[in-house]
């Protein structure tokens, strides 16, 4: 069976602005059905996944994922009359709330029901028989399927948590088998996704793009300062589940489009709110810490009561909540499970896999490796790419050894390195084929890239990649290494390498580590191990081969345009490496 699956509501933003004209830019990101993305999924397992900002160039994006669609269809060599479905990660249906609300009738309409993305994909498609393809799926079952049946188990606890789905925000349910069975559900007006998110906004930064950077900063801060008001952010219920009275502030509607009563809360709760681009205090890092407390606080009882009432030993975990790497961090030290998968595109993107693989009849599947499902482009290419771009001078390899020691001295002497090989990861993690590389021994090192070459905030931190037989001595991994693969927890460096590795250890001495298995990226491994020969440490600084603003690069012609604009010293294009014309070398 052959099923593509698409994410995505794209007629969701531009609805909102055409209804409600003059709102901040920041507030038309309070919607559903950003991240659009594709994917296929054959009886061979998944084929080709890739989100439509790789190839728009517009950050999360949530328009129809035309390019991504055709991609998928072509890396699989299929067309429309090849798939058996169509399946969409998400099923909205016409509610009391619809019917009771003009505005919200028509943002269904318009915006949600399935018909309208129906009509949406046969406008871009007109060949396809939608009729017979088309399957919408619940999200949170999209959502739920893309974590379980990938995961390899064969039952587990399987935890959903985000903004909301069509009407909820947190489900959890049990796997066994092929089927996934609900167990107990938070409504939407209870979201710790849109908790975060306002908080989000509070400090200064987008909804639904940088609570990545609420995480980051919490470290820097005092969660104890607003201890008091805990209770007024989450309350925890008896049944394992939880309420958010915060979010109880928002006073009609247009409030609700908003959020305006609870960003009116929190300003009493916490004080002013932080403008844009205004300087970071040690209150807004106390804020942070507490929003990230409340996380934890709320999804650990979650975790426990349900562990405890089902017995279930392994646990599952997708949804935007569960990008939070500290909050993953948590629930595997916690000991309540022994084995723990979270999608490494446990976002939105991530929807239209699991929508697929909700749809498809081979589920479960054996346990996913890396997810390297996005394009590739061979020497031909490459090559083109670089014969039309100025400015750069380029020496191209015909023996690996050789380069992966130049490249290897290169990073011993603090260069930074764009490192562009093979197809592209799907989901938001730079795991090896679309990355920088860097030498992790020198704070001034991560300091220096965030300053002049990711051009972001000074406080966030970077990531570490290490081969698998060594994780466990820099990192504290133990035998649950391969959790650890796909850069979706945060656990502590070893005290006596914190100092060591001080451009990949954040402040209160974690990483957001990479394990790699040599059978995933042999490339990667080498170049691991001969810095390691050189230096002692078989470890590299690794971030998203991008810059501020932009998505992870998807081709050669991009990564090189980026090339030559950034502060970058190399790039490493499959097997050509380039510099910039007249720099020293």
């Amino acid at each position: 069976m052959r099923v593509l699956g698409v994410s995505g509501l794209p007629n969701s933003q531009p609805f909102k602005r055409r209804e409600l004209p003059g709102l901040a830019e920041r507030d038309y990101r309070i919607v559903q059905g950003l991240d659009s993305a594709a994917a296929i999924v054959t009886d061979a397992g998944v084929v080709a996944a890739a989100a439509e900002e790789r190839f728009t160039g517009v950050k999360a994006t949530g328009e129809l994922p035309v390019n991504a669609i055709r991609y998928c269809l072509r890396e699989a060599g299929l067309t429309f009359d090849d798939l058996d479905s169509v399946a969409h990660g998400f099923h909205y249906a016409s509610s009391p709330v619809h019917a009771a609300n003009p505005y919200f009738r028509r943002r269904h309409d318009q915006a949600y029901a399935p018909e309208a993305m129906k009509d949406r994909l046969r406008r871009h498609f007109p060949d396809a028989d939608w009729d017979r393809l088309f399957v919408p799926v619940r999200h949170h079952l999209a959502h739920a399927a893309s974590a379980y049946h990938l995961s390899g188990f064969d039952r587990a606890l399987v935890l959903v948590a985000d903004g909301m789905g069509e009407a909820e925000s947190m489900t959890v349910l049990t796997g066994e088998g092929p089927d996934l069975r609900p167990l107990a559900v938070v409504p939407a007006p209870h979201s710790l996704g849109t908790l975060y998110g306002a908080v989000t906004l509070h400090l200064g930064f987008e909804f639904n793009m940088d609570e990545y950077k609420v995480m980051g900063l919490a470290p820097y801060g005092d969660a104890g300062r607003f201890r008091s008001v805990f209770d007024q952010l989450v309350r925890l219920r008896d049944d394992g589940t939880y309420s958010v009275p915060v979010l109880g502030e928002n006073r009609g509607w247009q409030e609700f489009e908003t959020l305006a009563g609870t960003r009116r809360k929190l300003v009493e709760l916490f004080g002013p709110a932080r403008e844009p681009g205004e300087p970071l205090t040690g209150t807004h890092m106390d804020i942070a810490a507490t929003a990230q407390a409340v996380v934890e606080h709320a999804l650990l009882h979650t975790l426990r009561h349900f562990a405890t009432t089902t017995g279930e030993r392994r646990l599952c975990y997708a949804g935007g909540v569960a990008l939070n790497c500290t909050v993953n961090g948590v629930a595997s030290r916690s000991g309540l499970f022994d084995d723990i998968f979270v999608q490494p595109a446990a976002g939105d993107d991530g929807s239209a896999l699991g929508a697929a693989l909700a749809v498809h009849p081979a589920r479960p599947f054996p346990r996913m490796s890396m997810p390297y499902w996005g394009p590739s482009y061979g020497g031909a290419e490459c090559g083109a790419a670089i014969a039309q771009t100025t400015g750069i001078a380029v020496e191209t390899y015909d023996d690996e050894d050789k380069l992966l020691d130049d490249i290897a001295h290169l990073l011993t002497e603090q260069n930074f390195v764009g490192w562009f090989t093979g197809r592209m990861e799907f989901g938001p993690r730079a795991l090896g084929h679309r990355s920088i590389l860097a030498d992790p021994r020198d704070a001034g090192v991560r300091d220096r890239l965030n300053a002049v070459v990711k051009q972001r905030e000074d406080f966030r931190p970077f990531a570490p990649v290490v081969r698998e037989e060594d994780a466990d001595t820099y990192f504290e991994v133990g035998d649950g290494v391969e959790r650890y693969r796909h850069m979706l927890f945060v656990t502590h460096t070893r005290s006596a390498y914190r100092e060591p590795l001080a451009a990949v250890t954040h402040v209160d001495g974690t990483a957001r580590v990479q394990v790699l298995r040599r059978a995933d990226n042999p490339r990667l491994w080498r170049l691991l191990g001969r810095f390691g020969e050189l230096t002692g440490l078989p470890v590299l600084l690794n971030t998203s081969l991008n810059l501020r603003g932009q998505p992870i690069i998807r081709d050669p012609r991009t990564a090189l345009d980026t090339f030559v604009r950034s502060r970058l010293d190399r790039l490493v294009l499959e097997n050509a490496v380039v510099r910039h014309e007249g720099r020293p070398s």
